[in-house]
């Protein structure tokens, strides 16, 4: 799974609540960052239930949907769009 994401300033990733929840981070939690041939997080606290995560989204995409006057993006659409955007403008953040 694959997530975009943007840098806010000074750096600062939001990760969506969705992830946070199935992974188990709270706020004061430590990551892992792995520096490769790309940039990896990890928490520090036991491994990731990929099941429980895929649960999370699902459930996620499911309230997004029962948002009233909610409409499915064109193909392309979002292309320039980011998913923290999409928590601030609905003030979940």
């Amino acid at each position: 799974m694959t997530l975009r994401l943007k840098v806010g300033r000074k750096g600062y990733l939001i990760l969506p609540k969705a992830i946070r929840e199935a992974v188990g981070i709270e706020e004061g939690d430590e990551v892992l960052v792995e520096v490769g041939d790309g940039i990896i997080l990890r928490p520090v606290k036991g491994r990731v239930d990929a099941d429980k995560l895929r649960d999370a989204l699902r459930r996620h995409l499911e309230n997004l949907k029962e948002i009233e006057g909610r409409k499915e993006p064109k193909p392309g659409e979002l292309a320039r769009s980011y998913l923290e955007e999409e928590f601030e403008n609905e003030g979940i953040y």
